[in-house]
């Protein structure tokens, strides 16, 4: 076999191939519903049910499947650097992204919404945000919404969602924001401490990061992300790991086409 030149932990063969040993795929160990690493060594969330659903069509089986830690502000290094074959990991698709990552997908479209302590009365939508004290993430797009659009609030920008919510919870912060279906987990996760206000000011579409020019594993994910929506995987999926937050099951988002 030819010896490729990158490969995630596994310098043999490519992952379009289905003929390396392991596939690597970086999620997010600290969401709820959605990228989460329980104690006991398992993951869960929809997140994880899509990545592994894709590595099946990929010929990987769940245990070839080594997962990685993906931190918001490191995705696209993981992937210059050739650590591993794809991200799924709530990735909003942008423009400044896809210079140097290209994304399958989208499989989940979503917006930015904000979490607030339950009994909160003065922050009802975006419109009550001005000289409010809001967490977001490093390196993540709706922090930079934040700073684009809405100058008089005060951002603190903390290395992963759990501590945003950890913060809110002390009452450090009179807001999470990020987008809705990663909030949505983490209200689910301590009911009837957190709700969630204002619907969403945003459109984000996540897709699966991968290797630019990498077209062979573009193709192949979308041909597994479009066959997962079609056969019902997708929204048993949704329903499984975001139900419980309250969010209704979507019509799963149009793939794009990859020519």
């Amino acid at each position: 076999r030819a010896r490729t030149a990158w490969g995630g932990g596994d310098s043999w063969g490519s992952a379009a191939a289905g003929d390396k040993e392991k596939v690597t795929i970086v999620i997010k160990f600290d969401q709820p519903g959605l990228g989460l690493k329980i104690h006991d060594g398992t993951y869960s969330g929809f997140d994880v049910d899509v990545a592994t659903y894709v590595a099946e069509q990929l010929g990987y089986a769940p245990d070839k499947i080594e997962w990685k830690e993906a931190v918001s502000a490191q995705r696209e290094n993981l992937i210059d650097n050739n650590q591993v074959d794809y991200i799924v990991a709530t990735y909003s698709i942008t423009d400044e992204r896809t210079k140097r990552v290209d994304f399958a997908g989208p499989y989940l479209v979503t917006g930015q919404s904000l979490l607030v302590q339950a009994n909160n009365t003065d922050i009802t939508s975006k419109d009550s945000l001005a000289g409010k004290i809001l967490c977001s993430v490093k390196g993540s797009t709706p922090a930079q919404k934040i700073k684009d659009e809405f100058p008089t609030v005060q951002l603190q920008e903390y290395p992963n969602y759990s501590a945003c919510v950890e913060a809110l919870k002390s009452s450090k912060v009179a807001a999470v924001t990020t987008d809705e279906v990663i909030l949505a987990g983490y209200a689910a996760q301590s009911p009837g401490a957190f709700k969630l206000v204002g619907g969403t000011f945003s459109e984000e579409n996540y897709g699966i990061g991968l290797k630019k020019g990498d077209t062979e594993l573009l193709t192949k994910i979308n041909d597994a992300l479009t066959k997962m929506e079609a056969d019902g995987a997708w929204a048993a999926a949704f329903e499984k790991n975001l139900g419980p937050a309250g969010i209704e099951t979507p019509a799963p988002p149009a793939i794009a086409a990859t020519n």
